[in-house]
C-alpha cells in the first residue's frame, strides 16, 4: 500500500487550522480534525454531504448567505482564482463563530479544475494570539517603573530615525539627554520608594508635556531621552530643553508634609549625517555632564 495518502491526511490532521476538500459538485470528500474542533462537527456527519448543506452556513457580516451563488468554493472553481473572507460559520452547537476562509481550486496534471480545498481558521483564536504577542512586546519594551518607553525602545527609534534620515526621508531631529540631578540624595533621604515616586513624577511631567509626534523613554536609572522629530535649528531644540527643565523645576509632591522637588540636566543635540546611536549618546551624553558640571539645572546643547 503506498504510504503517502496516510502521510498526508496525518499531517493535514495536526494542523491547527480546519482543512476540508470538495469534488466539482461540492460534496465534501474530505475533513480534517482542525475542522472537527472549530466547528463541532465531526467528519463521520459530515463526509459525503454537499458543504451547503445546512452544516456551514456561512454568513457574511451584512448577513449574506455565501453558500449559493456566493460560495468562495463555487467561485474559485469556476475562475481558479483563489478566495480569502472573513465570515461566520455556523457551528454544530447552533452558535455562530467568526472565521478567515481561504479557498482554491484543486487540479488534475492536465490543469482541469477538480474540485478545490477550503482552509479556515477561528478570527477569535488568531486575534487572542496577536493580542498576546503585543502584550509581550509592549511588556518588552516599555519600563515597568513609568510606564513610557525603556533603553530598547529609545535604541530601536533612534535606529529607525537614522535609517529614515540616510534615505532622505526625514527632516533633521532632535535628541535630549535628561538626568535629574541629585537623586542619590533623594534616596538617601526619604527612601527608594519616594524616589520611585520622583520617578514617576519627572516622567509624567516630561511625557505628557511633549508633542505627540515625540517621544520619551527612560534610559536607565534616573536618565530620561526625548526624541524630538522635525526639529530643524538649535533655537527649537533649546525651546524645548528649556520648557521641559523649567516644568520639572517647578514640579513638587507632598510626603508628610514635606514638599519633594527636583531639577533636571540636559544636553541636546541636532542629529548629523554620520550619526550613528553610539555616537549620538556619547555627544548628548558628554553634553548632559556638561550642564552637572556647571551648575545643574540647566540645558546644554552642541
Amino acid at each position: 500500500m503506498d504510504p503517502e495518502p496516510e502521510f498526508y491526511k496525518t499531517l493535514l490532521d495536526n494542523l491547527s487550522d480546519g482543512v476540508y476538500f470538495v469534488d466539482k459538485d461540492r460534496l465534501i470528500t474530505y475533513w480534517n480534525k482542525g475542522a472537527e474542533r472549530i466547528t463541532g462537527f465531526k467528519a463521520d456527519k459530515v463526509a459525503g454531504f454537499f458543504c451547503g448543506d445546512n452544516i456551514l452556513n456561512h454568513v457574511d457580516a451584512n448577513g449574506v448567505i455565501l453558500c449559493g451563488e456566493h460560495c468562495p468554493l463555487k467561485a474559485c472553481m469556476e475562475d481558479g482564482i483563489p478566495r480569502e473572507a472573513d465570515v461566520f460559520l455556523h457551528h454544530a452547537n447552533g452558535h455562530r463563530l467568526p472565521v478567515t476562509v481561504r479557498a482554491n481550486p484543486i487540479k488534475d496534471a492536465d490543469g482541469n479544475i477538480i474540485g478545490a480545498v477550503e482552509t479556515f481558521s477561528n478570527s477569535l483564536e488568531i486575534m487572542a494570539v496577536r493580542n498576546e504577542l503585543n502584550e509581550l512586546r509592549h511588556s518588552y519594551l516599555t519600563d515597568t517603573l513609568t510606564g513610557i518607553g525603556n533603553r530598547e525602545f529609545l535604541e530601536g527609534r533612534l535606529r529607525a530615525l537614522i535609517a529614515e534620515y540616510q534615505n532622505r526621508e526625514k527632516t533633521i531631529a532632535g535628541i535630549l539627554f535628561i538626568d535629574i540631578d541629585q537623586f542619590k540624595n533623594i534616596n538617601d533621604t526619604f527612601g527608594h520608594d519616594v524616589g520611585d515616586t520622583v520617578l514617576q513624577m519627572v516622567s509624567d511631567t516630561l511625557h505628557r508635556n511633549m508633542r505627540k509626534s515625540d517621544v520619551i523613554g527612560r534610559w536607565g536609572g534616573e536618565e530620561f531621552m526625548a526624541i524630538l522629530y522635525d526639529i530643524a535649528s538649535m533655537n527649537a531644540l533649546v525651546m524645548v530643553a528649556e520648557k521641559m527643565r523649567m516644568l520639572v523645576e517647578h514640579s513638587s509632591l507632598d510626603f508628610e508634609g514635606t514638599q519633594i522637588s527636583t531639577t533636571i540636566s540636559i544636553g541636546g543635540t541636532l542629529m548629523q549625517p554620520d550619526d550613528t546611536v553610539d555616537s549620538l549618546f556619547h555627544r548628548v551624553d558628554q553634553l548632559m555632564y556638561h550642564s552637572k558640571q556647571f551648575g545643574r539645572n540647566r540645558v546644554t546643547l552642541g
